[in-house]
């Protein structure tokens, strides 16, 4: 269309790994609204079975919530990330989260950013699925998640194009 402009693949896939051990979860299943409509980008989300965040490419800590339940990161290809431990968390005041990275901190991939204790997570009543979203989802011609049930730290979840 007139005016449009027409994304093309990236040459080079960029691969995102699971910064987190779990189930996977379309995006469009998880019970948020905003995160099931894509509204923040597309991406994945991961039912953990652990605590532990680990950066999912090398890349560049861009956002580190006062809450402590998110995390913001610019990846060396340019994909913006953002992984939000937990459903409505940030009412939770960093309770439960703790950064083990600082803002504009340069990360390699398996490098841990954050520990949440999730079994007070699911005390205080939050569920604990973990988007795993691209924020400039738009700047890509697509962006496509693993449909492998489960993943440990280090699977890929998305291929970026």
């Amino acid at each position: 269309m007139a005016g449009e402009e027409v994304k093309k693949a990236r040459a080079q896939k960029i691969e995102i790994a699971s910064p987190m051990a779990g189930k996977v979860v379309k995006l469009a299943d998880v019970p948020d609204e905003v995160f099931a409509s894509a509204a923040l980008g597309e991406g994945v989300a991961i039912l953990p079975t652990d605590g532990k965040v680990y950066a999912p490419c090398d890349a560049v800590v861009t956002t580190l919530m006062d809450s402590g339940h998110a995390i913001g990161l610019l990846s060396d290809d340019g994909a913006e990330l953002l992984i939000h431990v937990g459903l409505d968390t940030v009412n939770m005041n960093g309770a439960p989260f703790k950064y083990n990275v600082k803002a504009n901190q340069q990360v390699k991939k398996g490098d841990l950013l954050l520990t949440a204790d999730l079994a007070a997570i699911e005390k205080a009543g939050y569920k604990t699925h973990t988007p795993v979203i691209v924020t400039n989802t738009e700047d890509f011609a697509a962006v496509t998640a693993t449909n492998v049930p489960n993943v440990k730290v280090g699977d890929k979840i998305l291929t970026i194009a």
